[in-house]
């Protein structure tokens, strides 16, 4: 399970130019970015399908998608590098 409060924490004052970087380099999609808003704050996949009206499967895509862009072996590493370039 992933804590948002928890991840907050570590990344908190570790705003770094070079996650900042990664995340632009990423060039994700609009779909992407409210998939990763989500993931962010500690959404499962069933809530972000949910949330955004799309099918379990497609968040699943996204999420692969962002991992790989993000060069993130899981969610955890994904969101500390949204957390540590400000994006959330």
């Amino acid at each position: 399970m992933l804590y948002p409060a928890a991840v907050r924490s570590l990344a908190a004052g570790r705003r770094n130019d070079s996650a900042r970087a990664k995340l632009e380099r990423a060039d994700l999609t609009q779909r992407e970015v409210a998939v990763l808003r989500l993931m962010a704050k500690g959404r499962s996949n069933a809530e972000i399908a949910t949330d955004l009206y799309v099918g379990s499967e497609t968040v699943k895509t996204h999420v692969s998608s962002i991992l790989a862009k993000f060069g993130a072996r899981d969610r955890t590493q994904a969101v500390i590098v949204a957390y540590e370039s400000g994006f959330v």
